[in-house]
């Protein structure tokens, strides 16, 4: 029997935008709402009447209207507690509490985490910011490269892969002097992982899980992985590296073991456990773990995903995660090209005409991610603007697509990577599987 949900999501970015397409096109969505939003995430949702911050009202409102799941996408909203108050007014929420996301707004809990369930990933050591001497002391005699991580949120940008002492004492310094604030009070200090890095997102009930197609990100501002870290700049999906024996391990030695220690803490996972890899000769180690589904790759990971993925959120949410909804995790190949304001990941300017979305729309699914409408006119509204995923039957031909998509947008000081995909092609050329 095919379900009629009325469902809620959270957010208002690229992230939300493909959450939004994903549910609102599932057969068992009888309704969406919303909120905050984005214009195009209102192409597929209804506003809702109540501020995403007030979580009482939030719960208040989904009651009210017979919400029956709500979906939440960022991870400010699950580290300040948003799943717990909604589940306390007895509706299904598709997201973990406070403590479950832990293990997104804590990098040090994480790491304690991994150690305590056998997980395989870097050594490190953690730091409070008042420890300042005994750590610059260690880092001026660590390993080069090493990677310096702020504990807290810091919007995709906490994490600094330094290549000489100088850079590590001095990004350690910065966190610590408050760049991004209380995320910086506790430090880790880690190995630098070598290998390809990729994403695998498993969609969890608390003791079940399911993953999607694994993806690869592109996290760095500029061609060829130069410049400062930033939220993404593009993805693609499925990533040949995570290969079938690849996600055996990744099931068997990350994901398993990391829901029961979680389990058995007392804080079990309900919702999608990001999964950040570094996979080296087919073994797999956690750079990170998040606790919602991560930005870029959402984009191209449900561009591909074919089955009935309200009804997978809800069977989650309800503890009864139900594999019957899938169809395919990944029917096709899907790619995405982050268009970014110039200046990004830095200070950037706002307010600029965008234009060519119905022409860009011929070649690729267009995700928006930074925008507003003002006057009837689409304007920029941040670091990171739109999202441009093509679909095809190939990564080469899906390449083509998305920068087809991207020669049709415009809008001033426009910024955006023309590698997208490459290590995909590289393995195409060089004879492997097709990712």
């Amino acid at each position: 029997m095919t379900l009629s949900l009325r469902l809620l999501l959270i957010g208002s970015g690229g992230r939300e935008h493909a959450l939004a397409r994903a549910l609102a096109e599932s057969p068992s969505c009888a309704a969406l709402w919303a909120t905050p939003g984005n214009p195009g995430i209102f192409q597929y949702a209804q506003a809702a009447p109540v501020s995403d911050t007030d979580h009482i009202a939030l719960a208040a409102w989904c009651v009210q209207e017979h919400i029956d799941c709500v979906v939440i996408g960022p991870d400010q909203a699950l580290a300040d507690g948003m799943a717990d108050v909604l589940r306390s007014s007895g509706l299904a929420v598709f997201g973990p509490s406070k403590a479950a996301a832990r293990i997104e707004w804590s990098k040090a809990y994480a790491k304690e985490l991994m150690h305590r369930a056998g997980i395989p990933t870097a050594a490190s050591r953690t730091f409070l910011k008042s420890q300042g001497q005994e750590a610059l002391d260690y880092l001026a005699n660590h390993a080069l490269p090493v990677v310096i991580k702020a504990d807290g949120l810091a919007l995709g940008k906490g994490v600094v892969v330094a290549e000489t002492h100088e850079q590590a004492i001095e990004a350690f310094q910065s966190m610590a002097d408050g760049l991004f604030k209380e995320a910086g009070n506790t430090i880790v200090v880690e190995d630098f992982l070598r290998g390809e890095e990729a994403s695998v997102f498993a969609l969890c009930d608390g003791q079940d899980f399911l993953c999607l197609a694994p993806a690869q990100d592109h996290k760095r501002a500029f061609d060829n992985d130069l410049g400062k870290n930033t939220g993404g700049m593009g993805s693609y999906a499925p990533a040949a590296v995570v290969d079938e024996e690849v996600m055996a391990r990744v099931k068997l030695s990350i994901i398993r073991p990391l829901l029961d220690v979680m389990s058995n803490d007392g804080n079990p996972f309900i919702g999608c456990l990001f999964v950040g890899l570094m996979i080296d000769n087919g073994q797999p180690s956690v750079v990170e773990f998040n606790a919602r589904f991560g930005d870029p790759e959402t984009q191209s990971v449900l561009s591909v995903f074919d089955g009935d993925f309200a009804a997978l959120c809800y069977s989650a949410a309800l503890g009864k995660l139900d594999p019957s909804t899938v169809q395919n995790v990944a029917k096709g190949v899907a790619c995405t090209v982050v268009l970014a304001s110039g200046g990004y990941p830095d200070a950037y300017e706002r307010g600029y005409d965008v234009t060519g979305l119905d022409d860009a729309a011929r070649y690729a699914r267009v995700y928006h991610a930074g925008t507003k409408v003002h006057d009837g006119h689409l304007l920029t509204n941040g670091g990171r603007v739109l999202g441009l995923s093509a679909i095809a039957p190939t990564i080469a031909e899906a390449i083509e697509l998305a920068y087809k998509a991207v020669d049709c947008v415009h809008f001033r000081d426009k910024h955006y990577r023309r590698d997208i995909g490459r290590r995909a092609l590289q393995r195409v050329e060089a004879g492997g599987l097709q990712s």
